[in-house]
């Protein structure tokens, strides 16, 4: 004998299904924007659980170099960094409503 009405299963059978979304991006205002698109979009089609936008430490990538490419001349340097962003987003949904 099956556990479900016309052999189907319930709603309150439905595997649920956690999706992790990360982001990552160099500009902090677009990344923030697309954070904000998801989670309003995610609201919208009424999803149960909506975790997020969790900040994750921001990754800095230094590099110095000399000015002068010949190595003559006064010992001057350049300082450049790549600030990189990253974001995650968790979503619990049923599996019937992950496809929307």
């Amino acid at each position: 004998m099956s556990a479900y009405k016309d052999g189907k299963p319930t709603e309150e059978d439905a595997k649920i299904l956690r999706i992790r979304i990360t982001l990552t991006s160099c500009n902090l205002k677009s990344l923030e924007k697309v954070c904000a698109d998801l989670i309003k979009g995610a609201k919208n089609e009424n999803q149960p659980k909506v975790k997020g936008p969790v900040r994750m430490p921001t990754k800095t990538l230094r590099i110095t170099t000399r000015k002068t490419p010949c190595g003559e001349g006064s010992k001057t340097w350049d300082k450049f960094q790549l600030r990189i962003h990253k974001r995650v987003i968790d979503l619990q949904d049923s599996s019937d409503d992950v496809g929307k």
